[in-house]
């Protein structure tokens, strides 16, 4: 295990108020042997994984450094969001858009330690955004559920389609859909300019370098009020 998961182990239980002797009673180690997890000094064994992710409530990905896309969940998280009421018209420009995403993956590994999509977000001149987002909008318009409207300004407004309407949000849960409406709600009235200037003066956005994959830890170091 990398000092990386040492760090997402020990920052999990003090969210959760444990000290290391429970945690070590929890996963029936000694506690000089979970000291040494936290340290990165012992290497985590799948069974101990396993517990500490039913511990934590996150998947044991979390702790294998295995980052898992779901695209289905990725596109129900695009869906969701243009139901959220984000316009009086229902059309959200492309770029917001990719902002929210970004803003939900990135806020719910603040307080969960994992990707709601497990999406990975590149560094490029227009904001932090996965590589599969472009594609994903291109392959929901072929399939006649999403609709892209070009403006005069040269803006991409994306909106569901009746097909789309009928698409499912089976794969979020309720915590999941309250933050999407959370951040839904914040940035409804705020132009596009908005949210990527918010979105470029994070901390991961600022730090790394163009084109380069955004580590996700990096959020955790970012004051509450700014994560979205």
């Amino acid at each position: 295990m990398s000092n990386t998961y040492a760090s997402l182990i020990k920052d999990l239980r003090k969210k959760k108020g444990f000290s290391q002797q429970e945690m070590a009673g929890k996963i029936d180690i000694s506690r000089p042997s979970y000291i040494a997890l936290e340290q990165g000094k012992r290497e985590l064994s799948l069974s101990e994984a396993g517990k500490l992710a039913d511990i934590f409530g996150v998947s044991i990905e979390t702790f294998s450094g295995r980052n898992i896309q779901n695209i289905e969940k990725y596109k129900q998280m695009i869906f969701t969001f243009l139901r959220n009421d984000l316009a009086s018209d229902d059309k959200v420009p492309k770029t917001k858009l990719a902002k929210l995403l970004y803003l939900a993956d990135f806020s719910w590994y603040y307080n969960h330690l994992e990707s709601m999509s497990g999406m990975e977000y590149r560094k490029i001149p227009y904001g932090p955004v996965p590589d599969t987002y472009f594609r994903v909008i291109e392959e929901l318009y072929e399939e006649g559920k999403l609709d892209i409207e070009k403006t005069r300004e040269g803006a991409m407004l994306i909106s569901e389609t009746s097909s789309g309407k009928r698409e499912s949000v089976n794969l979020l849960n309720s915590s999941e859909k309250k933050l999407l409406r959370d951040i839904s709600k914040k940035w409804k009235n705020k132009r596009t300019q908005e949210i990527v200037d918010f979105a470029h003066n994070q901390l991961p956005y600022k730090i790394c370098s163009d084109s380069e994959i955004i580590p996700y830890e990096l959020i955790t170091q970012e004051d509450p009020e700014y994560v979205y």
